[in-house]
């Protein structure tokens, strides 16, 4: 049976009450199936990796409300997990677009997105504390008027543009909490005693990517810091991607065909996309 939308964001609230989780980073209807199936218990799509697959780069105002939120309808439709969707900054420079782009995705079947605090601008690339905790309200507000209890994560991505200074993102955390966030995630930061200081200012729970820098510990570690949700993020993305070029280059360059050897077999995985095909 097809859980609901409702089932699924009350199995996604849930995971959030602990031990440490890891969410996996999709980014179409086939990545999603094939991590449910492997065992994740929800997923989260990756912006990046949506505009991989597309041959774009992310981060370049290409990815549009609209190719996102088609991409999130379809991952959410192909799985019973529950999925939680890359929201970017909204798509809005104001508020009351964040608002509309939290009652779009709420329509999309996904439980819930985070917003970002970024304004598209790489000359001025964070809004004003105030400013993004505006837009942090309006989401949240927009979220409690759906039929079900959207989650929302708040993010802060001082970390992802050089100006990760601790106790101002401690700030943005407990402003986000004030206006009604569900989830707080500030990507890019490395130290252990950072996330644990992170982690102790806020009673909302404080989620974490993986594979950004040099810092990826056990999933252990970062629930002894206090994290409640690991995000794979991008990483799976790259892992194809990466997987794909290294065999390409083999190919071009020493005509070998090395690559092949320990791959699925082709009626394997085959066999395995139609199980998973009639289930959705």
């Amino acid at each position: 049976m097809t859980a609901s939308v409702s089932e699924k964001v009350a199995r996604y609230r849930a995971l959030h009450g602990g031990p440490v989780f890891v969410a996996g980073g999709c980014w179409d209807a086939g990545t999603a199936r094939l991590l449910a199936h492997a065992g994740f218990a929800c997923l989260e799509t990756s912006s990046a990796g949506v505009m991989f697959a597309r041959g774009l780069p992310d981060g370049d105002g290409l990815a549009t409300r609209k190719i996102m939120l088609e991409n999130a309808r379809t991952v959410a439709a192909a799985v019973d997990v529950p999925v939680s969707a890359d929201l970017e900054n909204g798509w809005a420079p104001t508020a009351a677009g964040v608002a509309e782009t939290i009652r779009l995705a709420g329509a999309s079947g996904i439980v819930g997105g985070s917003i970002e605090d970024t304004t598209g601008d790489r000359a001025d690339p964070i809004f004003p504390l105030e400013i993004a905790v505006e837009r942090v309200r309006a989401a949240v507000e927009a979220a409690r008027a759906l039929p079900f209890p959207f989650a929302v994560t708040a993010r802060a991505d001082q970390y992802m543009h050089g100006r990760g200074v601790l106790s101002e993102v401690i700030a943005r955390a407990q402003g986000f909490q004030a206006a009604g966030a569900d989830f707080f995630l500030a990507p890019g930061m490395g130290d252990p005693a950072e996330f644990a200081a992170l982690c102790r200012s806020v009673d909302i729970p404080v989620a974490a990517i993986a594979g950004l820098g040099g810092f990826h510990p056990p999933l252990a570690e970062y629930g002894r810091l206090g994290v409640r949700r690991v995000i794979v993020g991008s990483a799976f993305a790259r892992v194809a991607m990466s997987g794909v070029l290294a065999a390409a280059r083999e190919v071009v360059e020493s005509g070998t065909f090395g690559f092949a050897e320990g791959l699925m077999p082709f009626g394997e995985l085959n066999g395995l996309f139609r199980t998973l095909g009639g289930k959705a």
